[in-house]
Order: C-alpha cells, then structure tokens, then sequence
C-alpha cells in the first residue's frame, strides 16, 4: 500500500510501528523503542517517501505578487535613501500585505 506523507503523519505512533511491522529493512531495526519523529523519517526513507509537507499556494497569482514585492523593495530602498519617512511606511505596509497573502493562500 503506498502512503503520503500526510497519512503518515496523522498516524499514531502505534499504526506507524505496525506499517513498520510489515517492513523487512534494516533502517527499521528498533522501531518498536522509536518516538513518533524519527520512526516516520525512517519509514518515509524506506517508503521512498519526502518526508516533508509541500505547501502550495492556491487562489492567487504567486508570481505576479512576488514581481510586484521586487518593485516595491527596489521602492523601499529609494524611500530610505531619500528620507521619506510617509512613502518608507506606506511601501513596507504594502511589501507586508503581499507577503500574508501568500502565506494566507499557502496554508
């Protein structure tokens, strides 16, 4: 049975050992004593799994936000540069609304 990261993840510690069980590897040797954290690694190295989650981010544009962060960074230094206090604030609260949507949109 092939499993995802995510399945294994939201496994218990008990049906990990049981995948492990089923297994015959020796990276798996000892995972009846083994904690959650390194009994998954382990299985998702004899899986042939990535052992970690992939966030991508959905509803938006990532790239044309991430053009428009460049912009306004080459504008925040231009503010600093020229000491205008209004404009700085106005740019990094712009620079800081683009960056929570993408993380927004990549929960």
């Amino acid at each position: 049975m092939a499993h995802t990261y995510e399945e294994l993840h939201e496994m218990t510690v008990a049906q990990l050992r049981e995948v492990a069980e089923a297994q015959n590897s020796d990276d798996l040797k000892g995972f009846k004593s083994m904690h959650k954290a390194p009994l998954l690694l382990a299985l998702c190295k004899v899986l042939g799994v990535d052992p970690h989650e992939h966030h991508t981010a959905t509803g938006i544009d990532k790239p044309a936000l991430r053009a428009q962060m460049r912009e306004l960074r080459v504008a925040r230094e231009a503010a600093i540069e020229a000491h205008d206090h209004t404009e700085l604030k106005v740019v990094r609260r712009k620079l800081h609304s683009l960056n929570r949507a993408i993380r927004r949109a990549s929960a």
